[in-house]
């Protein structure tokens, strides 16, 4: 594009005062200024704009308007709410005027250019003696993320019970469970990833990504349970913890008091200590978890270095005897063994050691980029660990026998007579034990058989110590991370207190003492075999609704559900949803029950108090798409007299002014046919327009307050009737449309200018013309009530003001509904006060029917 050569402009002309120039963004040298640009101390008078946007840098040039900008998109408020202003056609058009007198360049916002702040602010922040407020610690995806989510996915069933599960199902039949595990896992990692990149991820973790999703209702229930769960969930590991460390005091004979009391006193140094940590602050935090992630690497190369070292004579009599193809042969398959030898109850076993994919999620408020962090470092995090649990499992599988002694006794010559089994191959004797199930050792009888193959075996314990103490640290880190959204957002009573946070990263210290507290109280009990099923059904409830978020946002086909992550199907998030409540009774399913009762619980508590929050979840977007649906078909149906319904519109102006009116109409429509609130705004549309955007929202809140099941709307327009004629014409939607035009008895006949008289009989005629039904509805008292009610004052507190009361919405009691038939009008005369009849108020009238007509004919008319 050629630029046009610029003239010299005098030098007064940019010290004058008018409102606008163009002017380069960078001048010729250096950035310096143009011949166009603003000089110091130049203003610009923006009185004349609407909003603030005047004097903005665009495409180089300053102009009125501003170009997109991220920060003008990444609101999450209702739609028409408050936000940054444009200017409107006539700021434009004013603007643009040539004004001789006033030709001037601009002075760029001082606080905005192109939607982004300027660093003048920082400037005018140092002059004012503040200083800027330390940059919070924020994490990467992997230290943030995967780091954290592999920390926690360990645990001691890794050291302590895969072995075992290897022995009872076989490789074959353990990769099927560590498969169908990770199977539910990577569909909620993947639901995940696409829910935390459809928009801007704030704190709060999996209640945030629920909440925003499916509304308050699930979202509030399901993170109150979450947040305790992980806050019970610190006190089993921990305890886990201190079992260990119990257990090696036993062998030493050095306990401190007893073996009951040793787990309450470890337990409690244990969660003090993590404590200390959490206070410390996310960075600590995250280097505490970087040593625990190292301790448990060494442990695991510890335990490949000692699968290739060959078997000294101990460890041959405890049934390990290096790789050996026909050890992996038989340990290939099952042998069930004991109460818990079946699929189900191995996989029930195995299946929490799969989960934690959640712990980086649940920091969403720490890290750099949420939206990236989080699918590729869940996705990364259940990848290696699915490696991990592959590899050890078919390792300890290829070299080590099911059963042993331990005796060095039990050694014989290869091929002795009457040895049974695969080890007397190898020179070992183990058939006496094996034969009165009475071995010590063996895959199938030895939990420490991963120390005992493994090179040093205090690794493996610090292995031990670093996965149970990491999850700890993390349920700890999640649990008020996760509360405190849940505090912030007031779904629930008497919470808020744990809501406020300290620090340059938000802390929220409240949460924590509260988490440290019920861990406690669960370490004191020392017996968590009871609650440790429920943990795990809370854990799949969140992964249960996680998927059909994913499911519900895609299906809803809502435009504003578009992630960046497109890895993923919403069967697959269906098909992860059901699986997860399956093996939610297929754990437990006892706790199962527990876990859907407090759900449905809180989710009735948050659907009766309904919060006023509006998160623009699926669920809304599911309503507008049922309603559309439901609308359409309608429209294919023919209409029947047996299906015919009042649908009203009732002009009640402003609905406040005459609520006599619209309690009447709402009183027989209610859960029964259309009511539409229709109001006449007269005067110029430049004027007017403000006044129907500011008020309309407010007369439907007022309506709602009410309980009067009811649309508003309005139109503006240069008089009554050509309103009210608008209105008949456009109001509805297909066969949702009204066929009844209700509005008030006219009451100052006398006083009233010839041309309203004649506006209001027209009114009356339209409707008929648009072969609409009419009502007249005429009080003693009159129905407006204008002259008390300052309606348009402050539209924003419509909803708030006192209700008026009326006749109508008190019980009617045994009075009678007198009916003057004198016209054969269709029935509708009829038919209104038999709706009435139908409720509850006026049950107890009695309808009464005046009919003109012969005599000789009623009996024949009432029978018919």
């Amino acid at each position: 594009m050629a630029e046009l050569p610029i003239p010299e402009l005098p030098p007064a002309l940019s010290r004058c005062s008018g409102r606008f120039t163009i002017s380069t963004l960078l001048g010729p040298e250096e950035g310096g200024r143009g011949p166009y640009a603003a000089a110091e101390g130049a203003g610009c008078d923006s009185t004349h704009l609407s909003g603030s946007t005047l004097c903005t840098r665009t495409f180089g040039y300053n102009t009125v308007d501003v170009v997109p900008a991220y920060e003008h998109y990444a609101n999450t408020k209702g739609v028409g709410e408050a936000g940054k202003g444009r200017p409107s056609l006539a700021d434009l058009h004013s603007i643009l005027k040539p004004d001789p007198g006033h030709l001037c360049a601009p002075v760029a916002d001082p606080q905005w250019s192109n939607g982004l702040p300027e660093a003048g602010l920082e400037e005018a922040a140092g002059e004012l003696g503040k200083a800027p407020a330390p940059e919070p610690v924020r994490f990467g995806w992997v230290k943030g993320v995967m780091i954290r989510c592999m920390l926690n996915i360990w645990g001691v069933i890794l050291y302590l019970r895969l072995p075992w599960i290897t022995a009872q199902a076989g490789i074959a039949l353990t990769w099927l469970i560590i498969l169908m595990s990770v199977t539910v896992t990577t569909i909620t990692g993947l639901s995940i990833s696409a829910i935390s990149t459809n928009g801007k991820v704030k704190s709060g973790g999996t209640y945030f990504l629920i909440s925003r999703s499916l509304g308050p209702e699930l979202g509030g229930s399901i993170g109150l349970i979450f947040a305790f769960a992980n806050a019970v969930a610190v006190a089993m590991h921990t305890v886990g913890f201190a079992e260990t460390v119990r257990d090696l005091l036993q062998e030493h004979n050095s306990l401190i008091v007893d073996p009951t009391n040793d787990i309450r006193i470890i337990g409690v140094i244990t969660v003090t200590v993590l404590l200390g940590i959490s206070l410390a602050g996310m960075e600590w935090e995250a280097k505490a978890q970087i040593l625990f992630f190292l301790v448990i690497l060494v442990s695991f190369i510890n335990y490949l270095v000692g699968t290739v070292i060959p078997a000294t004579a101990e460890k041959q009599a405890k049934g390990f005897f290096s790789y050996r193809a026909d050890i992996f042969a038989q340990n290939f398959v099952p042998s069930w063994r004991g109460p818990d030898g079946s699929f189900f109850g191995l996989f029930s076993i195995f299946f929490p050691s799969a989960t934690g994919i959640l712990a980086g999620a649940n920091i969403s408020g720490d890290l750099k980029d949420p939206a990236v962090a989080i699918p590729k470092g869940t996705l990364m995090a259940i990848f290696w660990t699915t490696v991990s649990y592959l590899v050890l499992s078919a390792t300890i599988g290829a070299c080590v026998v099911r059963d042993a002694s331990g005796s060095l006794n039990d050694s014989v010559a290869v091929g002795s007579p009457g040895c049974e089994g695969l080890a007397c191959g190898f020179g070992w004797n183990f058939t006496a034990c094996a034969q009165r199930q009475s071995c010590r050792y063996g895959l199938s009888n030895y939990y420490q058989s991963m120390s005992m193959v493994s090179g040093f075996g205090p690794l493996i314990t610090a292995g031990i110590f670093g996965a149970t103490l990491s999850s700890a640290l993390a349920c700890l880190v999640s649990a008020p991370k996760v509360f405190q959204c849940l505090c912030r957002d007031q779904l629930y009573p008497l919470i808020g207190f744990f809501g406020k946070g300290y620090g340059r990263n938000n802390e929220p210290i409240r949460g924590y003492m509260l988490t440290y507290l019920i861990a406690i109280g669960f370490i004191l009990i020392a017996e968590l075999n009871a609650i440790a099923p429920i943990i795990s059904n809370f854990f799949l409830c969140s992964y249960a609704l996680i998927n059909f978020s994913c499911f519900h946002a895609s299906i809803t086909n809502s435009p504003g559900w578009r992630p960046s992550f497109r890895y993923y199907s919403k069967w697959a998030a269906l098909f992860g949803a059901a699986v997860s409540v399956v093996i939610m009774f297929l754990l437990t399913w006892w706790a199962a029950l527990i876990a859907f009762s407090i759900v449905i619980f809180l989710l009735g508590y948050v659907l009766y108090k309904k919060p006023d929050v509006n998160w623009g979840s699926s669920m809304q977007a599911s309503s507008y798409n049922m309603a559309l649906n439901y609308s359409v078909g309608l429209s294919e149906v023919d209409e029947h007299i047996k299906n015919y319904r009042p649908q009203c519109l009732v002009l009640t102006g402003p609905p406040n002014f005459r609520p006599a009116l619209v309690d009447f109409v709402g009183t027989f429509t209610k859960n029964l046919s259309l009511m539409l609130c229709g109001n006449v705004l007269i005067g110029p549309r430049k004027q007017k327009m403000p006044e129907s955007r500011l008020t309309a929202d407010g007369h439907t809140k007022w309506l709602t307050k009410r309980k009067i099941k009811a649309f508003y709307t309005d139109v503006v327009a240069e008089d009554l009737r050509s309103g009210v004629q608008m209105l008949i014409q456009a109001a509805g939607l297909g066969k949702m449309r009204p066929n009844i035009l209700v509005l008030g008895y006219k009451k100052n006949w006398q006083r009233a200018s010839p041309q309203s008289l004649e506006d209001y009989v027209g009114i009356l005629h339209d409707a008929f013309d648009f072969k609409y039904g009419v009502c007249l509805m005429r009080m003693k008292e009159g129905l407006n009530v204008s002259r008390v009610m300052q309606a348009h004052a402050d539209p924003t507190a419509l909803a708030g003001e006192q209700q008026a009361s009326t006749i109508f919405q008190s019980e009617q009691g045994k009075k009678t509904i007198d009916i003057y038939w004198l016209f054969d009008d269709g029935g509708l005369t009829l038919l209104i006060p038999y709706l009435l009849g139908r409720k509850k108020r006026w049950g107890k009238c009695k309808i009464r029917v005046f009919v003109g007509g012969q005599i000789n004919r009623m009996d024949e008319e009432r029978k018919a």
